[in-house]
């Protein structure tokens, strides 16, 4: 993610902030990639702190596509419908710089269902996943005791909110891109065919995974090709918004990005790849030194590299003139 400048004292602000130390009050355009002074804001604004700029009828981009929010009467909901929308925001806001979702893509939108487990008749259980354009969301997980206690149950580093809203929103990126016949032999000749029955082979998968074989980025994705395919396009996203990170804050490391790049700009997969991954070993050895985890603790095989360079040349097919770029900050 970009870092930016407040448009009333040039200090340096972040994507989700409200307003600058200096009181101005601050909106993100997703459309022009910019931190603007504020004129209008969002209708959820005050409600959940969504600072984007509003679309006819007061509701900005992410918030419009949300068709269902967790059961507000329970106060802690709110809280974790803020924190999921946040997730949201910036996972459609990286999305936006190759073109997606703005005003020049005519494609269907994604709706959101998003669902808590704890609602004012009870607890109930809330299934996340993607099925014909709707993503299912558990706010739950945006609690960081909840997430802590789940990323440890299931052995999932990368088991965050963000990760859910990469990971739901490319079965829905396969929905859009799979109007396309090439799209779809490109699919099938490298994550195999997604036409094999689904809820068979999760059950084999839960009953007796696959071992890791370098085939697959996780276990998971060697569940079937559409696990396959948003594990792998999950990742990507990570890569990217990782390197695109890095670039703004001016981490410099051997072998880096030099001047003005943008990683999403950058149509050669195996340099973006290379860049990101040299990133994190660096990054990596100054986690060390406090005894934290690894940033991103993956082996990419050249089996790997192939399903991402794939993902990477469909979900880039967007990308023009029109898209939006973002500001530069020294």
């Amino acid at each position: 993610m970009q870092v930016f400048h407040c448009p009333a004292c040039a200090a340096r602000v972040y994507f989700d902030n409200l307003a600058c130390t200096c009181g101005q009050a601050l909106v993100f355009d997703p459309d022009t990639q910019a931190i603007t002074a504020l004129q209008t804001g969002c209708a959820n604004r005050d409600r959940i702190g969504c600072n984007w700029t509003p679309m006819d009828g007061g509701l900005c981009r992410s918030c419009a596509m949300t068709e269902t929010v967790p059961d507000t009467d329970r106060p802690a909901n709110i809280d974790l419908w803020s924190r999921t929308e946040e997730a949201k925001r910036w996972m459609l806001a990286n999305l936006s710089r190759w073109g997606w979702f703005g005003p020049q893509d005519s494609g269907a939108l994604p709706v959101f269902q998003l669902l808590s487990e704890k609602t004012s008749d009870g607890k109930t259980r809330v299934v996340m996943g993607h099925a014909d354009g709707e993503i299912t969301i558990n706010v739950s997980e945006a609690s960081p005791v909840t997430l802590a206690a789940r990323q440890t149950a299931l052995g999932e580093l990368y088991r965050t909110m963000v990760g859910h809203m990469r990971h739901e929103m490319a079965h829905f990126l396969f929905l859009r891109l799979s109007e396309d016949p090439e799209f779809l032999s490109d699919f099938r000749a490298t994550f195999g065919d997604e036409r094999a029955d689904y809820g068979a082979a999760l059950e084999q998968h839960y009953a007796d995974p696959a071992p890791m074989d370098g085939t697959y980025i996780t276990s998971y994705a060697s569940a079937h090709p559409h696990e396959d395919w948003a594990e792998t396009t999950a990742h990507l996203l990570h890569l990217v918004d990782l390197l695109d990170s890095v670039q703004a804050v001016g981490i410099g490391f051997q072998g880096g990005p030099q001047g003005s790049y943008d990683p999403y700009q950058d149509s050669d997969t195996e340099n973006m790849i290379r860049m990101a991954i040299d990133a994190t070993l660096a990054i990596n050895h100054v986690n060390r030194a406090l005894d934290l985890p690894d940033l991103y603790p993956f082996v990419l095989t050249p089996a790997v590299k192939a399903k991402l360079a794939l993902a990477h040349r469909h979900l880039r097919r967007t990308v023009n003139n029109t898209a939006p770029q973002p500001e530069l900050v020294a």
